[in-house]
């Protein structure tokens, strides 16, 4: 099903609503994926700060020679681009909102204490300064200011610690030293933190803060927290990647292998296209193509898994493969993109690698179970910053020299881009990316090669001419000629022109491709040919226009003698045969005008066929006045018994009923259902219907109607019988149906939805409520009506 595309937000009227939008959740969202490690560690450095200054926050990162402060201010002025950290007036590093929401509990910290007190009373004030022996105002926000300045002090907070109760002391030391420690659920009754030992004299001097209800865990406000664990303690920052082994390359070397990977993916990618071209593969019922229709389209190409995965996910997404039914079929952007040249077709496919939100290569899950492609998995956010990090990693690396590993690249991926997702079968952290981009060529020993720059350097909107021309400084054009050999093989070098495949494709077996591809020529091969209506002089002629030199005799006589066995013995189609001792009779019958629809010809003057089955040949003989008897298998004359009829059933058949006006269909069959309904003979039927005959029900064993509500069934555990039911035969038939639906919030909507495509576990289909085509996952949808 072809989406629509995305609608891009009207630009912002005025600076306000730019700042608006700059500091909703969605927009910080989007860049928080796509920053480095330094730049997240100094984000969550100042989220744990209470007075975020770069001073303060500079002595929390501990100390900074020339190169950290670099990285530090480096950082600070990459946060303030992203418009998420700036200074203001008073000197205090302003934060949006939803960045410092990021960290549940930011260098596992709690909030600090004016946050954690904000709701305390003015008398509990009161009483914890009693307890300080702090003298302070008589207004609540002076109280809370003396408190906030005393914990404010680590040297007034160590000392205040160390005359604590040896109890007191390890609990409050304990606490400093793990991260933030709440109850994933509150059990009301339970015994609060007062009832461990010490913690009663903690929690009246504020070094530990509870709710005022007495609820959940008391927390350790962060300056108390960072005053325990010493002044020895920082917060973690590398502001530079981490260190890797690398070795000298020369540009030459770079260009020599990212070229061969490239024409290898390039020339499989032709391979694997053709075969699905030519022979589609089937999906699953649960969607997506299994390991068997890819173990079978990689031997047909010649190339591993990953490369089959490969070209499937980036071909799908470019639209050179389309869902056809229950197979996946080359779609009409094909045979555009095969009439191209090598650079350009790569171009295409390189592109869409770049934009994918997911890892083609991925073969296995969590559990180590195969996965299928095209199977409509969610989109996968942190694998395409697995990708951006391995392009920014690579580019960062200094000229003329790579890496010695590509293990050595996962440390700079993840330095790159921190939250990038690695997949759980790789052995070495982003162990498959990596390997994508050394099929593609887009690595080449060890670093970025020029197609990995131009990459890198292309942009979504654009018109990818920079990209394909950085391909075709790599790729050569495609090869227009064959050599023939004696041994009757075509060899042809580099990658073969689209017109040329097709021919030696037409009349020979492709054997091997890659830099150089092979075709072999037999019998079978060119009667195929042959059998596609060429004649031997055509065939001839076609190998003899794509040769380099003249094509070798045993190849011409190959053609020549296969030509001269061809159409020697010829099939005719016939649904029947008629026959007599009459070949007046028969010559009659073939030239009678009444008998014409039935298609009928001589093959011998006392031989008939027909095209018309047995039965309707032999009524309209007998209703042109003739007499024909009709045979068995055997050749022996056929009995005719009369019928006799039968009453229907007082019962409807459960399939049928309902008074449908549509065909309905059951596992690839079509019923015929009545147009209109009497609905009080309908109601007398039901009435006086036999009171133990249940509808089957397939959950006790007993099969499903259709394989759609088998799926349906599988995915939609909320629904009923007769909801699963309703829903696939609003799939089956094309017709609208409404939904309760509870999205991931948990709020509930009544969703009316019309053009349904079902691609498990999801339901595609035009919303009318949101006035656009959505995507409903199965297992919650939890009510189904008619549309």
């Amino acid at each position: 099903m072809t989406r629509p595309d995305a609608v891009s937000p009207p630009e912002p009227r005025s600076v306000g609503e730019l700042a608006d939008r700059l500091q909703r959740p969605g927009a910080v969202a989007q860049v928080l994926p796509r920053l480095s490690l330094p730049h997240l560690q100094v984000a969550e450095a100042l989220a744990a700060l209470a007075s975020p200054t770069r001073n303060a926050l500079a002595e929390l990162l501990g100390r900074l020679d020339e190169e950290r402060v670099r990285g530090l201010d480096s950082a600070l002025r990459s946060l303030a681009d992203h418009a998420l950290v700036w200074p203001d007036d008073e000197g205090l590093l302003r934060m949006v909102a939803p960045l410092r929401q990021a960290w549940d509990a930011p260098l596992g910290l709690d909030p600090p204490l004016r946050q954690l007190l904000k709701d305390t009373t003015s008398d509990e004030l009161r009483r914890m300064l009693g307890a300080l022996g702090i003298k302070s105002g008589g207004t609540k926000q002076q109280r809370l200011a003396d408190l906030v300045e005393h914990h404010g002090d680590r040297r007034r907070i160590a000392e205040l610690v160390a005359r604590a109760p040896v109890a007191t002391r390890k609990l409050l030391e304990r606490r400093a030293r793990t991260a933030s420690e709440r109850s994933e659920f509150i059990v009301f009754g339970a015994p609060g933190i007062d009832s461990e030992p010490g913690a009663r004299w903690a929690l009246e001097r504020g070094l530990l803060v509870q709710d005022r209800r007495g609820y959940g865990t008391a927390r350790m406000p962060a300056e108390v927290a960072l005053a325990l664990r010493g002044p020895g303690w920082r917060a973690p920052f590398e502001p530079a990647p981490p260190d890797v082994p690398v070795m000298l390359v020369t540009p030459a070397e770079v260009d020599r292998e990212a070229t061969a990977a490239a024409m290898a993916f390039g020339a499989h990618a032709a391979s694997v296209l053709t075969v699905c071209a030519a022979s589609p593969p089937t999906r699953l019922k649960s969607g997506g193509i299994g390991s068997r229709e890819l173990s079978r389209i990689s031997k047909a190409a010649r190339c591993g898994d990953a490369v089959v995965r490969m070209v499937f996910e980036t071909a799908y997404a470019t639209g050179l493969l389309a869902r056809d039914g229950d197979r996946v079929s080359a779609a009409e952007g094909y045979d555009a993109w095969a009439q191209q040249e090598p650079a350009e077709q790569f171009a295409v496919l390189l592109q869409a690698w770049r934009t994918l939100q997911l890892t083609p290569g991925q073969a296995r899950d969590e559990d180590g179970k195969l996965l299928p492609v095209l199977a409509g998995t969610p989109p996968c956010g942190g694998c395409l910053q697995a990708r951006e990090g391995l392009l920014t990693a690579a580019a960062r690396l200094p000229v003329g020299q790579g890496v010695k590993s590509h293990v050595d690249l996962g440390p700079l991926v993840a330095w790159h881009r921190p939250l990038a997702d690695p997949l759980p079968q790789d052995s070495t952290p982003f162990a498959t990316v990596i390997r994508e981009a050394e099929l593609l060529g887009v690595l080449a020993r060890g670093t970025l090669s020029p197609i990995g720059t131009a990459l890198l350097s292309a942009r979504p909107d654009d018109d990818a001419e920079t990209l394909a021309a950085a391909c075709r400084r790599l790729l050569p054009a495609a090869t227009a000629s064959a050599r023939f050999g004696a041994d009757l093989t075509a060899v042809v070098t580099g990658t073969p022109a689209a017109r040329l495949a097709t021919l030696l494709d037409s009349v020979a077996d492709r054997e091997s491709g890659g830099t150089a591809w092979v075709w072999r020529f037999s019998p079978g091969t060119v009667r195929r040919a042959l059998d596609a209506g060429r004649t031997p002089g055509a065939i001839e002629a076609d190998l003899a226009a794509v040769a380099v030199e003249t094509l070798p005799q045993p190849l011409a006589y190959l053609i020549h003698d296969t030509a001269r066995g061809h159409g020697r013995v010829r099939i005719a189609p016939a649904a029947c045969v008629l026959h007599s001792e009459e070949p007046a009779l028969l010559t009659e019958l073939a030239a009678h005008r009444g008998l014409a629809q039935l298609g009928l010809r001589h093959l011998a003057p006392t031989v008939l066929v027909s095209r018309t089955s047995l039965d309707k040949t032999l009524a309209a003989l007998r209703a042109a006045g003739y007499a024909p008897v009709a045979e068995t298998a055997d050749g022996a004359v056929r009995i005719e018994k009369a019928q006799g009829h039968r009453a229907v059933a007082p019962v409807p058949s459960p399939r049928l009923s309902g008074g449908l006006s549509r065909r309905r269909k059951t596992d690839g069959r079509t019923a015929e259902a009545p147009a209109t309904a009497d609905l009080r003979a309908l109601a007398t039927r039901l009435k006086t219907a036999p009171p133990d005959s249940p509808q089957p029900d397939p959950y006790n064993g007993l099969p499903f109607d259709s394989d759609t509500e088998e799926i349906i069934a599988g995915y939609a555990r909320q629904l009923s019988l007769s909801d699963v039911r309703q829903l696939a035969h609003a799939v089956n038939e094309g017709q609208p149906v409404t939904i309760e639906y509870v999205a991931a919030s948990g709020s509930r909507t009544v969703r009316t939805l019309s053009e349904l495509d079902l691609d498990p576990p999801y339901l595609y289909a035009w919303c009318h409520l949101r006035n656009d085509e959505r995507v409903f996952t199965l297992s919650r949808i939890h009510d189904v009506m008619p549309g």
